[in-house]
């Protein structure tokens, strides 16, 4: 096999690849929003597509503030930031909505975007819950029932986040803790916590569970199963309550000594089943977090900006093309058809990286075929100062592609330094575009040299006496 039909061999398996990549997308888009929603729901989105970002799409931006006073104290706030964006991350991926952008902002903020969420609700619900799972043995001592009673008997024992208030605080006895349940009733529960979430290592929702709720079941890892057999081994007869964020979910007695399997029951509807299971495979966050910031962008919004930017890159790519072709005729339509397989190949790359498309990634895709275009164009500079020497076309091809190389190098890599540094410490909107033209100038130099180089060596092979330039 000769250079050339290598050449030809890569140009086209690149180019069969993208086109398979970009199926799925042009698939997924091709639904209705109503079956993208179910299939959403389901966890049947497809990994590899391009994702629309929250200007095009639109849905809700959150900004989340870790609250740093209730670390613990060997934990640093670089740390615990880093923990909580990777849970925050895990609990929004297994709900279903694909890649989000979760940047940390600041010392202890965190931006979420949430493009498309129809129950914006519901999210901020997943994000912001602790999800402090805990097992505790009930206690029954009359010093312990003495402390319900009085605590009781206050106006508001309990804050709005499930602790006891200061004065109620003060009521309870050495290693007990007074919580309250679901339905507001209150119970003496240990001080002593040796069973948590962390010990957990799956947890799913069952639909049909006691008196027809869901109700969800988890398993418990290998250490966790050892602590919870000791916990409920020494406690047969004794009530376990089950506290998640203080607040006591259910509290069964103990029948017998158990070491892996467990459930939650309680009045949950499907959607807070769901969410509980899901904050618990996740894991609980550091500290609480509370949202400081919301705000809401329409579909509509997006529907618009995607058209105007469809409308804009069409019309722009239209004045490139009739300038490349009436300017350099013959050899400015191989350009042009170079310039096309750039813009399907980087919507491949992007669709096999997952790559969120954000307004500012337009502008990225557009700055990144403006390169492409002036790679071209100095290519064809060069060729044709050469051929008014009057060298032959096959060595005024050659020449020009040699001697505009050095240009196009050194221009597309201070380019890309630019914008691998811009995607490196810019976030948000920054970072989009930096992606696009990131990939962008790797696809411009592809086809600009390669594709556009191939397909002139094609040409030659039938031994044209000119090739208008």
């Amino acid at each position: 096999m000769n250079k050339l039909a290598i050449k030809w061999t890569v140009v086209l398996i690149v180019l069969f690849g993208s086109l398979a990549l970009l199926y799925p997308s042009y698939e997924w888009y091709s639904k209705t929003n109503a079956e993208r929603e179910k299939m959403e729901a389901s966890g049947e989105r497809p990994k590899k597509i391009i994702n629309l970002g929250l200007d095009l799409r639109g849905g809700s931006s959150l900004l989340l503030e870790l609250d740093i006073t209730k670390l613990p104290a060997k934990e640093t706030i670089n740390d615990a930031m880093q923990r909580a964006i990777e849970i925050i991350r895990n609990r929004i991926d297994q709900y279903g909505v694909g890649e989000i952008p979760i940047t940390r902002q600041g010392e202890k903020w965190i931006s979420v975007q949430l493009p498309g969420i129809a129950n914006p609700e519901q999210a901020e619900a997943l994000i912001g819950k602790t999800a402090m799972l805990e097992f505790r043995i009930v206690k029954d001592t009359p010093e312990a029932q003495e402390a319900v009673n009085k605590i009781n008997e206050l106006d508001k024992p309990f804050n709005p986040d499930g602790t006891l208030t200061e004065e109620a605080a003060k009521l309870q006895p050495a290693g007990v803790n007074v919580m309250r349940d679901k339905q507001g009733y209150i119970l003496a529960l240990s001080d002593t916590v040796s069973v948590t979430g962390a010990d957990l290592e799956d947890a799913r929702v069952s639909p049909s569970g006691e008196y027809g709720y869901p109700e969800v079941n988890f398993k418990f890892s290998g250490e966790g199963s050892k602590k919870f057999g000791t916990l409920t081994g020494n406690n047969i007869n004794k009530q376990l309550a089950i506290v998640l964020d203080n607040t006591v979910q259910s509290a069964p007695t103990i029948q017998s000594r158990i070491t892996k399997d467990g459930r939650i029951t309680g009045q949950f509807t499907m959607e807070e089943a769901r969410q509980l299971a899901i904050v618990l495979r996740a894991g609980a966050l550091p500290a609480p977090v509370k949202i400081i910031e919301k705000r809401s962008i329409g579909p509509g919004l997006g529907e618009d900006s995607i058209k105007s930017g469809l409308k804009a890159s069409l019309y722009g790519f239209l004045l490139i093309v009739c300038f490349m072709c009436v300017y350099y005729r013959f050899s400015g339509i191989i350009s042009s058809f170079a310039l096309g397989l750039n813009f399907v190949f980087l919507l491949a790359l992007m669709s096999y990286f997952s790559a969120t498309l954000t307004l500012p990634g337009i502008a990225g895709i557009i700055l990144s075929l403006a390169m492409a275009v002036d790679a071209n164009v100095l290519i064809l500079e060069r060729m044709r100062e050469e051929y008014t020497k009057g060298q032959p076309i096959a060595i005024a091809i050659k020449e020009g592609y040699d001697k505009a190389w050095s240009a196009i190098f050194d221009s597309n890599l201070t380019t890309w330094i630019a914008s691998l540094l811009l995607f490196q410490f810019g976030t948000g909107p920054v970072k989009g575009f930096a992606l696009t033209l990131t990939l962008g100038l790797v696809v411009g130099m592809f086809t600009s040299v390669f594709v556009t180089r191939a397909i002139y060596e094609l040409l030659l092979t039938a031994n044209p006496k000119e090739i208008s330039i």
